[in-house]
């Protein structure tokens, strides 16, 4: 029998609505969705409705949940926290159909933080690492949620990383940090920000010029700046001192010209 179904089953002999059993703790919505079988409670939530209905834990638990070894592995790694998370989680072996979704969703959520510290403390290679692990993880577990993707690619963003796919609505955010990695004098981080925008309008093409410019990459700057007329007659400064440096005097003076 599965959990929903001998919880409603002991719900109803109880005498109880949803309700009066969620109380304070759980939502009816959430005691509603774990009755169908379309979510699973933690541990806390299972003990507290365990209490409620007079039972034991391992009343709602299938037997070879109980039996499983992992899950004192993840009682153990639920009430640990950053680096100890994924020590305890080494011990888990898998294939367990009953924990596996729990047990890689708890490992991206902790990759996460931890790369989000490292960043914070400047350990960008570690913060890459962490991220990737993040992302592996993530893919093998149905709770991985969209917003939990859109923090991590953010992070990723800030080490540097360019990722394959970033939300639409995200590319303001990364155009702005693209702007201070540049003012700081980073101009790889702000490519690599900038490779990660969807959006790439004019404002782009220049930031895009500047970073290449910074690095005095000319010729692939030339090619933003000439998409960005709108920044003229700054873009022309800039487009000037592109062609001298490439020994293109012709569009050189054809600049100077536009900026009189």
């Amino acid at each position: 029998m599965e959990l929903g179904t001998r919880l409603r089953q002991a719900r109803t002999e109880a005498g109880l609505s949803q309700r009066q059993l969620c109380g304070d703790v759980i939502t009816r919505n959430m005691l509603s969705q774990i009755e169908n079988g379309s979510a699973r409670p933690s541990m806390d939530t299972l003990r507290y409705l365990a209490g409620r209905l007079g039972k034991p834990v391992s009343y709602f638990l299938e037997e070879e949940a109980v039996l499983s070894p992992n899950l004192a592995v993840l009682e153990q790694a639920r009430k640990a926290a950053g680096q100890a998370v994924l020590d305890a989680l080494e011990a888990y072996r898998e294939p367990d159909a009953q924990f596996d979704r729990e047990r890689w969703l708890l490992e991206a959520l902790t990759c996460i933080s931890l790369a989000q510290q490292a960043l914070d403390s400047g350990k960008k290679g570690l913060a890459g690492s962490l991220l990737t692990r993040a992302e592996q993880a993530g893919g093998r577990t149905p709770y991985y949620t969209p917003e939990l993707e859109r923090h991590r690619l953010l992070l990723c963003c800030r080490c540097g990383i360019a990722p394959s796919a970033v939300l639409p609505q995200e590319d303001g955010l990364l155009a702005v940090w693209a702007q201070a990695a540049l003012e700081s004098g980073d101009p790889v981080r702000c490519g690599h920000l900038l490779d990660a925008v969807q959006n790439r309008d004019e404002q782009w093409h220049f930031l895009r010029g500047e970073a290449y410019f910074a690095l005095q990459e000319y010729g692939k700057a030339a090619e933003h700046y000439r998409q960005a007329e709108a920044y003229a007659p700054r873009v022309y400064r800039r487009l000037e001192h592109c062609y001298r440096e490439l020994e293109d005097y012709k569009q050189a003076y054809l600049y100077a010209c536009k900026q009189r």
